[in-house]
């Protein structure tokens, strides 16, 4: 029997302030971090009964401890969804929360669900990248992928030197203005509004509060950024000013048919269009936003120049540049990251997708005249996952 596919709204997202690894949270469990976040998205919408909600996909790139154990339905049950309400685990690494909202976007226009929750988390303090993994030796001994693959850092080493016009110089420039465009967004209180606050527990400083992001650094300036060590090769140019950080938090965000969004009253913040992944050499992992992106944008039927508002995750500056240099963006274009990146804010592996959706929302509220916006970033081993939105406010009147 033929299904008629609906239309998927993204209603609203919330996230937990980040944390540097193992620092604000080092001793608050990661599968709390998400249930903060899903009862602060039933909280800000008592229109939604909990039990209409279909699913709940949390995605995680380390899934042992307390990022393990299924924690989409863990996380649901602790916080006090319905015991009716299932749910499930997702792993794509950086990319997970954008691929949790992807799946369940994709059961939602199948009709197989109304509503689902959709978001990620990553502590790293308590789960370094790489903590118990093993790689199948003849990944390297057969040089499937350069062994450089394994590593972050030196896969975006990889990308200076394939783009040599992508210098220090420019990478550290860039770092700086999303310094500055962080600092700009809280005094305007423009980050603070997804935040939920997390208690916190330190057994030497007793109890506390999380309301703010812990990574900024408002006072980076190039010429700080231009003295600081090449960790992954020396004489490199990514530094630790250059390229975000490793960070504990977590975010998560509602979805649902468009129609069944109108019917329960629920706001509809974006509109899905089109998404697409893709793979690119494992060693050149920071390529991969582009070749993404062209693929959604061709399964949307647009082209880069209608695309009117640019989250792309900050994981390296260079990753950055090399898709603005591609599609013949200004690094400072005020439509790219205008709130600022993950370079300020902090890079929680799997939660950040979403974190990109939370951003792009709010950039489609404050700009009507902007009708198109996509959210993209690079992942590990290789690959780019892009997603294409479309402004429900979108008016034609003053568009350019």
């Amino acid at each position: 029997m033929p299904r008629e596919l609906r239309d998927v709204v993204f209603v609203n997202g919330v996230r937990t302030p980040f944390g540097k690894a193992g620092s604000i949270y080092a001793e608050t469990r990661a599968d709390d971090l998400v249930v903060h976040c899903i009862r602060e998205l039933l909280r800000r919408h008592p229109e939604l009964p909990p039990d209409r909600v279909d699913d709940v996909a949390i995605a995680a790139t380390t899934q042992t401890g307390d990022q393990g154990l299924t924690i989409g339905r863990t996380a649901a049950l602790l916080a006090g969804i319905p015991r009716s309400v299932p749910g499930f685990a997702i792993d794509r690494m950086c990319a997970g929360a954008m691929t949790a909202v992807t799946t369940t976007a994709s059961g939602i226009a199948f009709g197989a669900y109304d509503v689902a929750i959709a978001g990620g988390v990553e502590h790293m303090g308590h789960h370094p990248m790489g903590q118990d993994i093993d790689p199948n030796p003849r990944i390297v001994a057969e040089k499937l992928v350069d062994q450089s693959a394994l590593i972050m850092g030196s896969t975006a080493e990889n990308l200076h030197d394939r783009f040599p016009g992508i210098t220090r110089e420019r990478a550290d420039a860039f770092a700086a203005l999303s310094q500055q465009r962080v600092q700009d967004a809280y005094e305007e209180d423009v980050i603070q509004e997804s935040l939920v606050t997390v208690a916190t527990r330190s057994s030497d400083l007793g109890w506390g509060l999380a309301v703010a992001d812990e990574q900024p650094r408002p006072d980076t300036t190039v010429e700080a950024l231009a003295t600081l060590r090449t960790p992954f090769r020396p004489h490199g140019r990514v530094t630790a000013g250059n390229a975000a950080g490793l960070n504990d938090g977590a975010t998560a965000c509602l979805l649902a048919a468009e129609g069944v969004a109108a019917e329960l009253g629920l706001p509809a913040a974006m509109r899905l269009v089109a998404f697409a992944f893709a793979g690119v050499d494992p060693e050149l992992m920071g390529v991969g936003p582009i070749p993404a992106t062209e693929k959604a944008l061709a399964k949307a039927g647009l082209s880069i120049d209608d695309i009117g508002a640019f989250e792309i995750n900050e994981a390296f500056a260079v990753q950055v540049l090399a898709f603005c240099d591609h599609f013949e963006l200004a690094a400072d274009d005020p439509r790219l990251n205008p709130y600022g990146g993950a370079i300020a804010l902090g890079h929680p592996l799997a939660s950040s997708g979403v974190r990109l959706m939370i951003h792009l929302a709010r950039a489609f509220r404050e700009h009507p005249d902007v009708r198109y916006g996509l959210t993209t970033l690079c992942i590990g081993l290789g690959m780019g996952g892009t997603v294409i939105w479309e402004n429900p406010l979108f008016s034609s009147e003053g568009a350019q």
